[in-house]
């Protein structure tokens, strides 16, 4: 760890610099946060679907559970969001 000081001292380190890839970070983060959520309820829709098509008769069962997956998986991508823009507004 003794080599990070000389490689920051070397590169003209600076807390700007920080900052920016501190801000790069964050719209990466958020944006990938983003598209997992999409991804992962365009799954569960499309499995529920597909669920419900061959056996209609737990279609409600399957519905709920569906709804309930959905908002944990968009609760996850809400937390990431939010991680993001703390680093935002931290630089």
């Amino acid at each position: 760890m003794a080599i990070l000081p000389l490689l920051q001292a070397a590169a003209g380190f600076s807390r700007e610099y920080m900052g920016a890839w501190a801000l790069m970070g964050a719209g990466i983060g958020a944006g990938l946060s983003a598209i997992g959520a999409g991804i992962g309820i365009g799954g569960i829709g499309g499995r529920a679907s597909e669920a419900i098509a061959r056996q209609p008769e737990a279609g409600g069962q399957i519905r709920g559970q569906a709804i309930l997956l959905a908002a944990l998986v968009e609760g996850v991508a809400l937390f990431g969001v939010v991680v993001a823009m703390m680093v935002l507004f931290k630089f």
